[in-house]
């Protein structure tokens, strides 16, 4: 019966699989922190917004042709890599030396497979390298110079540490700023195919000393998906995130106490994370579609599209 169905379609040129569902939805962030409006001058903010958007967009059309969600939260990324806005790729943070050191991570829900790099300083695209790490070799994490050494083995752009700079961030360096600068990115998605996937990329503290390494690269802190439950990527103070294992334990609240995905993400940042003193914020999407942008801090760049029609770009 399923066959004539199919054949049915076919023979009037409708190219459906009716086991697919058109479901589908995208989180996305660019970092969170305790900023207000009338830091920013309208320009700045509209910058912002565009930039939120025009990296929504890659994704909204990657899950509306029925491609993957890992092909969706990784180009999203990427975008954001690529816009000097974002603490991460080439808006990256420096540290105490004067060096950009990426961190980043990428999981699929489906087969649970995940890559990560941490303080890799000459690849333009952290993401897709921890991508080559899930796909490409037996490992989870890689870092530094080994880092570098199979991206070139993979054909990854390695770039000189020079494109990284911007002088906004070498600024926040020599002003040496007391809180830490936000802009951190992320990326969920789920796919028609009912695959999640999580992304997250960044240049962590201004101002980090020895190597320090946050919860962005760490799978289940920062970065964490389970078609099962959920996708997070997480973004905010990462020695907190670390320390709660908070993208795994919004999932494990799904999972043994059957929370919702925004009631869960709730618990963890609005109660656990605050109440240890820890900010910053998660987005996340469900097996079912639903997502969650909850926030501990005054703003967060955050947008979302779903299959619905629904769509935002919010950033406080």
């Amino acid at each position: 019966m399923l066959k004539k169905f199919i054949v049915l379609f076919i023979c009037f040129g409708i190219a459906v699989n009716p086991l697919l569902s058109q479901t589908w939805s995208i989180v996305l962030h660019g970092g969170a922190g305790n900023m207000k409006a009338e830091n920013f001058t309208r320009e700045q903010l509209d910058e912002y917004r565009n930039e939120l958007k025009n990296a929504l967009s890659i994704g909204v059309e990657i899950l509306k042709s029925g491609g993957s969600s890992l092909d969706a939260v990784e180009q999203v990324v990427r975008y954001l890599e690529d816009c000097p806005l974002f603490n991460a790729g080439k808006g990256a943070v420096f540290t105490h030396e004067g060096r950009n050191e990426l961190d980043a991570a990428i999981m699929d829900g489906k087969t649970l497979k995940a890559g990560s790099v941490a303080g890799v300083t000459r690849v333009k695209n952290p993401i897709t390298l921890a991508r080559r790490v899930m796909e490409a070799s037996p490992h989870v994490m890689l870092s530094g110079n080994g880092a570098v050494e199979f991206a070139r083995t993979q054909g990854i752009e390695i770039v000189d540490s020079s494109y990284f700079f911007t002088p906004q961030r070498w600024n926040d360096l020599q002003r040496m700023l007391s809180r830490e600068k936000m802009g951190t990115v992320g990326c969920v998605a789920l796919d028609i195919h009912g695959n999640l996937a999580a992304a997250t990329s960044t240049g962590g503290m201004t101002n980090k000393r020895w190597g320090r390494i946050g919860d962005a690269p760490i799978i289940g802190a920062g970065t964490y998906a389970n078609n099962s439950t959920c996708a997070v990527s997480a973004t905010g103070h990462g020695e907190y995130f670390i320390r709660y294992t908070v993208a795994h334990d919004i999932s494990a609240l799904m999972e043994y106490q059957n929370l919702s995905l925004n009631a869960a993400a709730e618990k963890l940042i609005m109660g656990k994370l605050l109440k240890a003193g820890g900010f910053g914020g998660v987005i996340a999407v469900d097996r079912k579609g639903n997502i969650s942008m909850i926030k501990n801090t005054s703003g967060m760049f955050r947008a979302f599209a779903r299959s619905d029609g629904s769509s935002s770009v919010e950033i406080f």
